[in-house]
């Protein structure tokens, strides 16, 4: 342990909540404390102490340029310039909404909001207001942000009542979320078939990957595409982790399957504080004003954020080979991984290595891997200068900014482990 980041961890504990602002960050998962960062450029990171690291989390995913990726620096200190939040409309959040629109064109509006969570939390209002249904289908290790509604664990069976699965969250708040188990198209139709006509959408991550990344099995997506159709029901994307990642398009165009509604993080950011939820003319006009759905914030689509994220989308739709080469360089991750013994899944530059014996298809299968063997893997790697994500559950991210030196390290510590 660094000695300047063990002492602003010991500091910081003192005045927030286990010294972190979000839960991963306190390496509990990893038998450590943190590393504090000082700053980052491109693919690496720099703490605190000095020490430099290969950076695999990214910020979790939206830095798929790189850090400081100059065009959006640069355009940022500038935007700054004119001032750091009106409350009132601007010219450029017209703006990244069409681009947003042109990588998903078979949707028709865009809100800005300034989270993942926010997002999710609003399209599944949408969804309720649009369809007059209340009941929602989420997967077991789907994760859609930490909105009351969406804490759940299911109880002794599919079809009991959901329980909150965090203090604080009433009963009732989770009481019209039903669970289901990813990749398992029968469980999903138990669930349309005891709640006929009351499931206004199933929420899906297209690729799971907060539970390391758990790909769909074949046909799964057209699945529910199918079955959520058949039942008049909306089928959300959340895309806050694939989208803009997977492709241009995101999940939608690299699997070839158009939902409803779809949910981006902060990638449309540029990593900064903003999100979105995109929908068809029809359903995005519940929203007020124009609608009775009701959903605010001064700060969605804040001009600063909306600078980066215009940004960092027109680069990547001008080179959208930038999508071959990040997967080509988490596939060289993936081969020298299984060379090595581990299970991996991958989907593009999305990969997750797991320590358990058996191919990882589910909820289920991850919760079999050996947590301890995890913890000392994070704790080889980081001894390397390879910053990989504090947990199993979570997925390393490729960038653009990333290198054939980098990977050639990241090869070697992988060797060494």
């Amino acid at each position: 342990m660094s000695d300047r980041s063990e002492a602003l961890f010991d500091d910081a504990k003192q005045v927030i909540p286990g010294g972190v602002n979000s839960p991963v960050r306190a390496f509990k998962a990893v038998e450590r404390n943190p590393v504090f960062i000082k700053n980052a450029k491109g693919s690496h990171i720099f703490d605190v102490d000095g020490n430099e690291y290969v950076d695999y989390v990214c910020s979790w995913g939206p830095m798929i340029l790189g850090h400081a990726y100059p065009p959006v620096i640069e355009a940022v200190k500038k935007a700054c310039d004119n001032g750091l939040s009106y409350g009132a409309p601007t010219e450029n959040e017209t703006v990244l909404a069409k681009l947003i629109l042109e990588a998903v064109p078979f949707m028709d509006k865009v809100r800005l909001v300034n989270s993942g969570t926010e997002a999710v939390m609003s399209a599944i209002r949408v969804a309720r207001g649009y369809t007059g249904r209340d009941k929602i289908i989420k997967f077991r290790g789907n994760y859609h942000g930490h909105s009351d509604g969406l804490l759940v664990t299911a109880g002794s069976g599919l079809l009991t009542e959901s329980n909150p699965d965090s203090a604080g969250v009433p009963k009732g708040y989770t009481a019209t979320t039903l669970l289901a188990d990813y990749n398992d198209a029968t469980s999903v139709e138990a669930l349309f078939k005891a709640n006929p006509g009351e499931i206004a959408a199933v929420i899906v991550e297209p690729v799971s990957a907060n539970m390391g990344v758990v790909p769909p099995k074949e046909g799964f997506l057209q699945f529910l595409r199918d079955i959520t159709k058949a039942n008049d029901s909306l089928l959300i994307f959340d895309e806050v982790i694939t989208g803009f990642r997977l492709a241009f398009g995101g999940a939608s165009e690299y699997f070839g399957i158009q939902p409803d509604m779809i949910t981006f993080g902060k990638i449309v950011g540029g990593g900064m504080p903003l999100a979105a939820y995109v929908g068809k003319a029809d359903i995005m006009n519940v929203v007020a004003p124009v609608g009775s759905v009701y959903q605010a914030g001064t700060l969605s689509g804040n001009p600063i954020a909306v600078t980066a994220g215009i940004k960092q989308l027109e680069a990547l739709k001008s080179d959208k080979a930038i999508y071959d080469r990040i997967d080509s360089y988490a596939k060289k991750l993936e081969e020298a991984y299984l060379e090595k013994g581990f299970t991996v899944n991958r989907v593009g530059s999305l990969l997750s290595p797991f320590f358990t014996s058996g191919p990882v298809v589910s909820y289920a299968d991850v919760l079999k891997c050996d947590t301890n063997k995890f913890a000392a893997y994070f704790r080889s790697m980081l001894s390397q200068g390879i910053y990989v994500a504090p947990s199993q559950f979570e997925a390393m991210f490729v960038s653009d900014a990333h290198t054939e030196d980098d990977l050639d390290k990241t090869i070697k510590a992988i060797q060494n482990i």
